[in-house]
């Protein structure tokens, strides 16, 4: 177990460094996009569905649990294959199931992508780009609806996509940290609340609720750290209105995790979140989230990313050290003496 928690430290490091530096790219195989299809074949294959609520129900349940089994026992086969090869290989093989796990650079690329589009004054090209990241109709939105929504998504994707995985990935390694992207890979496939969906993904829906609910605060707290250290370099941050309007507004959202970054964000940069959306046609109203002191500016886009970053940042810096102080407070061996080379040697071996 010491020894464990010292190559999943150092692979944690390592999967924070990749993804930084690469992201994902798009020609590579990406597990969440085998996820995705594994969600797809399943309900296709579930017969139950627009039969009546309890039958989609109980096959929306079905269809987690499949999923969840899956995915935990193939990342599991694989961690334990490669650990038994040699520490090295399985250090690099964790090392890259944690760069996959996160998704800093790609959520940043992708809304930079927006951004580039609509300093060429291409808002068509813009909400393509957009489109791609968000789940609401992006056709009708103006340029500053465009910045409004790009920022959103980052916001609330800080927590979803960046520092809830990093702290599953750093509590429980890469098989509780893909566990966490299959829950919130089906929450997105199909924890919708429309007449397809509504019974059907119930339970994926809430499921991600209840995983979120304690990242998604953690991931405010770390934001709000993270505004005051990126005001302490740039104007551009207001750390005392995010702390202001997370406090007012956290809870203005349908989802209870959702608003919780977002009012961080919205407050930081000094722009009015939320409001009426349209979801495949149908208009949705949601509350508002923040003050706007500015009229929306293409480099909120970047501001938002910067904040991003140094939340990971400020997250990184507290669970690292915490994984070092359980390596040096665990024993090497079960008596609590550090025992002799060949104890350690059977310890690194099984």
């Amino acid at each position: 177990m010491r020894e464990y928690i010292l190559f999943h430290t150092i692979s944690l490091i390592l999967g924070i460094i990749i993804d930084q530096m690469i992201g994902d790219p798009h020609f590579l195989p990406h597990p969440v996009r085998a996820i995705g299809r594994l969600v797809s074949l399943l309900e296709k294959n579930f017969p139950g569905i627009k039969r009546d609520a309890y039958r989609e129900r109980k096959q929306g349940i079905l269809l987690w649990f499949t999923v969840i089994i899956t995915v935990t026992a193939s990342v599991l086969l694989i961690m334990i294959l490669s650990y038994r090869i040699d520490r090295y290989a399985g250090i690099l093989v964790e090392s890259i199931l944690t760069a996959y796990i996160l998704a800093a650079r790609s959520l940043c690329r992708e809304s930079m992508a927006v951004g580039r589009k609509l300093e060429e004054n291409d808002i068509s090209g813009a909400r393509a780009a957009l489109s791609m990241i968000v789940g609401r109709d992006t056709e009708v939105l103006d340029k500053e609806q465009i910045i409004k929504a790009t920022v959103e998504t980052v916001a609330e994707n800080t927590s979803d996509g960046v520092t809830a995985p990093l702290i599953y990935t750093a509590v429980g390694g890469p098989v509780l940290g893909m566990l966490y992207k299959a829950v919130n890979t089906m929450d997105s496939m199909i924890g919708y609340k429309n007449k397809r969906y509504e019974n059907f993904g119930y339970f994926a829906a809430k499921a991600d609720d209840v995983f979120n609910y304690i990242p998604a605060r953690l991931s405010a707290l770390s934001m709000i750290a993270g505004c005051f250290i990126c005001g302490l370099f740039s104007e551009d941050y207001d750390a005392k209105a995010a702390y202001r309007i997370w406090k007012r507004d956290r809870n203005n959202h349908s989802s209870p995790n959702s608003a919780q970054t977002e009012s961080v964000c919205a407050g930081a940069l000094g722009l009015l979140l939320g409001g009426t959306h349209l979801y495949q046609g149908v208009s949705v109203e949601k509350p508002e989230i923040g003050d706007e002191t500015g009229r929306p500016r293409i480099d909120d886009i970047k501001r938002a990313n910067r904040l991003m970053f140094m939340t990971e940042a400020v997250s990184s810096a507290v669970l690292i050290p915490i994984l070092f102080f359980l390596f040096f407070l665990i024993p090497v061996s079960a008596d609590g003496k550090r025992g002799n080379g060949k104890g350690r040697r059977e310890l690194i071996l099984t």
